[in-house]
């Protein structure tokens, strides 16, 4: 018996439903493996990128080499944008879950595609000839020339970094995958690393030309700080010099010490605000030793100008200051130098030379102004012959910039401007919305040299929302004052007994900060205390005397709104590694 055919149960309709979630189904994984693969390449190319990025970094004493390494990730920069932008891809980024993942990677891709097509690529073709060796000297002048070639393209490479970065920066975490929040966290730091780093060469190309004599003779005064008799900036200005500059080419023509200011320092070479003269007094305006004793440089420069135009007749266009510890890093540049005396001045020697053994071997304080004038001499005529190593050179520049040993003022207020915001300037502490940020500046009362056996330490700490504390040590490890040299201890002229160290601790607080709390620790006698406001920000002064093996302690603790992580800048010091750092909360009383 022939048995008629079963008929489906299912009905057209259902046929239909049936058929059209096994396309969406097939569509879905086949959308999803071209995401997945693409996806998988996209961050193989901005793997590889990456790599070129840090092996363009290994070259980062190099700039031409190093922009040339950078501008050949474009190709896989180029490719991981594709990668992550056709029309599949982009109609992905509506899902949930899932889109902020394809959106941040698309977003990151672009953004590093950008920089290297607008910023690394035409950086590194203007470029090309800006090697280290064409950075030295030839004939004894810089090719002021090549540099500032540069300037257009840097500009546009800073602008489209930081665009980029910021961009990146901009992208929300919260919905992403662990390892991919970590990729686009790294991303936006590499691009604003790179970003700081194109703004600083915008600012170099427009403004070392300029300083070198390339649109005319340009005059510098250039201040020696004395890092053991200490002002806020790094110590006293114990003397000066004048570099010419004319074409690239820098001379040399006259030199003083602080002793030869007094004729000429008998009015106040310019007026100072009266928040600063309440803290201060007009000392910062009368005295060249005292040019870096507010912790502002566009304070003490101008006296410093105006003190040198009384002393020598010339009108300086620009004001430079540095500390031993800075020409030994120009040292390493440049090797040893030879001396008059006959020393040899090294990378190693000319701060223990310079800042103690020389106090030892003469007692005329005009035979070690004579000194430190030909140690001075010495290490600029090896840089204009061009001895030199210029990648060494610019790091030496770099490091001393970064530790704020190195402080740049200009008369002109537009050539200024390209200082604003970087460590050159020298300019009060710069908080923001999130970080408060102190200033603890050390000043000599003491009037002697004793600060090269003082040892200061700074710590601040986050003490909860809108809370912030910073601790600060003094330690003297001098030793016996009959070792000493009586200009050395101040032989007990200002009423401090030798080998004793008075001095003075201005604690700048975060803009909108109130003390909630400060207590002082000291093995001599009890402290005293001063105050005032600077430019909105409440100063603490802390006066502190020491004799020998004593130490003493300050603890501050201030509520400011908002803040949520804290830090400090204070007085370099002739120890490069006696800089501020991160502490624990201590509360004061």
């Amino acid at each position: 018996m022939i048995r008629p055919p079963r008929r489906s149960s299912a009905t057209p309709a259902a046929s239909v439903f049936a058929w059209t979630v096994v396309g969406v189904l097939v569509l879905g994984l086949a959308a999803a493996a071209w995401i997945g693969t693409r996806g998988a390449l996209a961050a193989g190319h901005l793997a590889s990128a990456q790599a070129g990025v840090s092996a363009a970094a290994a070259d980062g004493d190099d700039l031409a080499a190093a922009l040339s390494r950078l501008s050949t990730v474009g190709a896989d920069t180029r490719a991981a944008r594709e990668l992550t932008s056709d029309p599949i891809w982009t109609a992905s980024m509506a899902l949930p879950w899932v889109g902020p993942q394809l959106d941040a990677l698309t977003r990151t891709a672009a953004a590093i595609d950008d920089a290297v097509a607008t910023a690394f690529e035409p950086l590194a073709e203007a470029s090309a000839g800006l090697s280290p060796e064409s950075l030295r000297p030839v004939g004894g002048a810089f090719d002021v020339a090549r540099l500032a070639e540069v300037a257009p393209a840097a500009s546009t490479a800073a602008a489209a970094l930081r665009a980029a970065a910021d961009d990146v920066a901009g992208i929300e975490r919260a919905p992403l995958l662990g390892r991919l929040a970590d990729a686009v966290t790294a991303s936006a730091q590499q691009l604003d690393t790179a970003a700081d780093d194109a703004d600083a060469l915008r600012r170099a190309t427009l403004l070392v030309p300029g300083m070198l004599g390339a649109d005319g003779p340009r005059s510098t005064l250039v201040l020696f700080e004395n890092n053991a008799e200490w002002r806020s900036l790094g110590g006293v200005v114990g003397a000066v010099a004048q570099l010419d500059a004319d074409d690239g080419r820098l001379t040399l023509v006259a030199q003083a010490s602080s002793p030869e200011f007094e004729p000429v320092a008998t009015s106040p070479a310019g007026e100072l605000p009266a928040e600063v003269q309440s803290i201060y007094d007009t000392r910062p305006a009368r005295f060249v030793q005292n040019a870096t004793q507010v912790p502002d440089f566009s304070v003490g420069a101008p006296v410093a100008r105006e003190l040198w135009r009384r002393l020598s007749g010339t009108e300086v266009d620009a004001v430079v200051a540095v500390d031993p510890v800075t020409l030994s890093y120009l040292l390493r540049a440049t090797g040893p130098v030879a001396l008059p005396s006959g020393d040899q001045l090294t990378a190693d020697n000319t701060v223990s030379l310079l800042l103690d053994e020389v106090y030892r071997r003469y007692s005329d304080s005009r035979e070690q102004d004579a000194f430190f004038q030909s140690a001075s001499t010495a290490v600029f005529q090896a840089i204009a012959d061009g001895r030199a190593d210029p990648a060494a050179l610019i790091d030496a520049v770099r490091r001393a910039g970064l530790e704020r040993r190195l402080l740049a003022w200009n008369a002109d207020a537009a050539q200024q401007a390209l200082l604003d915001g970087t460590t050159l300037q020298g300019a009060l502490p710069a908080s923001d919305a999130g970080t408060g940020v102190f200033g603890v500046y050390l000043n000599d009362g003491t009037g002697s040299k004793m600060d090269y056996y003082l040892h200061p330490q700074v710590e601040t700490a986050s003490c909860g929302e809108g809370m912030a504390s910073v601790h600060v040590t003094l330690r003297s490890d001098a030793p016996d004052p009959a070792t000493l040299p009586s200009y050395v201890t101040g032989g007990g002229e200002h009423g401090v007994p030798p080998g004793d160290v008075l001095t003075g601790v201005y604690v700048y607080l975060p803009p909108g900060a109130e003390i909630v709390g400060q207590r002082t620790t000291s093995d001599g006698d009890p402290p005293g205390f001063a105050g005032g406001v600077h430019d909105g920000r409440r100063v603490l002064k802390w006066s502190v005397q020491l004799a020998p093996g004593e130490s003493a302690d300050l603890d501050v603790t201030v509520s400011v709104p908002g803040v949520t992580a804290v830090s400090a800048v204070s007085t370099p010091t002739r120890i490069p590694d006696e800089v501020p750092r991160a502490g624990t909360c201590r509360s004061g009383e």
